[in-house]
């Protein structure tokens, strides 16, 4: 695992100097995901890297993982609170589209939950202009085969190290990082809403993504159920869809 930290280091070393940006950022949530990440460019970057914490509905000093985790890896960082820029914008889509006689409420959470991505991505992007930096992502094997982030929200970065690595293989490099306790053991989730989580949201546990991502053998309905993931979500692996050029005639 040393081997490999050293290699994601060396890699993101590359691709820094070859945008010609002077480091890098990420998001922090305080999962172990990000918390890994945070590691990493530290480690890359000792002087030139960025957690930033952007918590929507809570305030900066009450994350304490993701405190934890900026702590711990020594890395610099800055916390923006996003709750008034995301109500104002969430209320007035809602006015709009209730006025149309548009508004549908039983898509309102999951619609709610992927602008607060889209708003971090969005901020993540402007503080990473303002150093010329590049945005490291935290999406690893299982989150990219079951299409399990916002598209142009989480998914929309420069750079994603973990993107070949099951969960189970962040665990062990957290663990050779010596990324603390409570952030290893904490329950996988994007805190889109209150008491979501990563397995409820995608009816299968890591643990079941990851054997499969290995090659064995699960059940045949969890197996369906991941084909099924993987394929209606094709669109947010790919850049995004044209027509083929039109000749004439």
């Amino acid at each position: 695992m040393q081997k490999r930290i050293e290699y994601l280091t060396n890699w993101l070393q590359n691709k820094v100097k070859e945008a010609g940006a002077d480091g890098a950022l990420v998001g922090i949530s305080g999962g172990i995901d990000s918390a890994v990440v945070s590691y990493l460019i530290k480690r890359a970057f000792p002087d030139h890297s960025l957690g930033v914490i952007l918590p929507i509905n809570q305030k900066v000093e009450d994350q304490d993982d993701a405190l934890a985790v900026v702590e711990g890896a020594n890395l610099d960082y800055t916390g923006i609170e996003l709750t008034i820029p995301y109500k104002e914008t969430f209320s007035a889509i809602r006015e709009k589209l209730e006025e149309k006689g548009d508004w549908n409420e039983g898509k309102s959470q999951l619609g709610g939950a992927n602008l607060q991505a889209r708003l971090r991505m969005s901020t993540l992007y402007a503080v990473a202009s303002n150093y010329n930096y590049l945005v490291v992502g935290t999406d690893n094997a299982a989150e990219d085969y079951t299409g399990y982030f916002t598209k142009y929200g989480d998914g929309g970065v420069d750079l994603v190290p973990l993107i070949h690595m099951r969960k189970e293989e962040v665990r062990e490099m957290a663990k050779a990082l010596n990324v603390t306790d409570s952030i290893l053991h904490k329950k996988p989730s994007a805190e889109l809403w209150e008491g979501q989580s990563d397995e409820d949201e995608l009816g299968l546990s890591y643990d079941t993504i990851d054997k499969y991502l290995r090659g064995e053998s699960i059940s045949p309905e969890d197996e369906k159920h991941l084909k099924d993931l993987h394929a209606k979500t094709e669109h947010k692996r790919q850049v995004p869809a044209g027509p083929e050029r039109y000749k004439g005639e």
